[in-house]
């Protein structure tokens, strides 16, 4: 099932499915992932309209250092400010003081329930589902600030959506980064130097994340510099997410 949310006409943001081009309302995912179950239709099945917004509003952002078995940890994690999160589409302006822009496109989980007792062998258990995030980057700033704040903190930079894909596993899904409509990143999950369950498991043991929070799960292969004027595209599976830039 492909999820997003839609800004309708009254103002209120709406939970859809995508049934082919039409956009079918149902119930708060997250509920029905609690319940064990898939989200329903509501009454109806009535068919919705409006501006497509990002497929979640995290409380928490957790991105993944990737850092390989050579490293003393298998993983590291920072945080990332959840007021960048824009949706497809959204023209993000790249900030002209921070030095070269990279985008760099990754794999992104929504958590669907409480991870308290997440392990990496039940971690798919508490997913609700995964996307694609562009996580725009400054990586000069991270000369000076090896946390990852200002290199991570430009308005808008982290574009999300816009489907969470129920259907996908989370360690076995395809990933494309575009720029300008070409291809210059193809890899996927199982390239990643620690699995996402794993990734999943570190983060975990050491923080609780709920509904809605995200998970980007590296870029070690799947990024590229970008100029303002270009569109980067990141495809995760059958989720393609555009970013017009300027």
């Amino acid at each position: 099932m492909l999820i997003g949310r839609v800004r309708a006409a009254t103002g209120e943001a709406l939970w859809v499915r995508r049934d082919g081009e039409r956009m079918v309302a149902i119930e708060d995912p997250y509920a029905a992932r609690s319940a064990g179950r898939m989200p329903g239709d509501l009454p109806g099945a009535p068919a919705v309209s409006g501006e497509l917004l990002a497929p979640c509003e995290p409380l928490v952002i957790v991105g993944i250092a990737q850092n390989g078995p050579a490293h003393a940890d298998p993983v590291q994690a920072w945080l990332k400010s959840p007021r960048g999160v824009v949706a497809s589409g959204t023209t993000v302006r790249l900030r002209r003081d921070a030095g070269q822009t990279v985008a760099e496109g990754e794999i992104a989980i929504v958590i669907g329930r409480d991870t308290t007792g997440l392990t990496a062998a039940t971690a798919a258990d508490y997913v609700l589902g995964v996307t694609a995030v562009d996580d725009l980057s400054s990586p000069d700033r991270a000369v000076r600030d090896p946390r990852n704040f200002e290199s991570k903190s430009g308005v808008g930079y982290t574009p999300l959506g816009p489907w969470i894909d129920t259907d996908a596993r989370i360690d076995d899904v395809d990933l494309r980064l575009r720029i300008d409509g070409e291809v210059v990143a193809r890899t996927d999950a199982a390239a990643l130097p620690v699995p996402i369950a794993t990734c999943l498991a570190y983060v975990a043991s050491w923080t609780t994340l709920g509904p809605g929070d995200v998970v980007m799960t590296g870029a070690p292969f799947s990024s590229a510099p970008i100029r303002p004027g270009q569109t980067v595209e990141v495809e995760v599976g059958v989720v393609r997410l555009s970013t017009p830039t300027a």
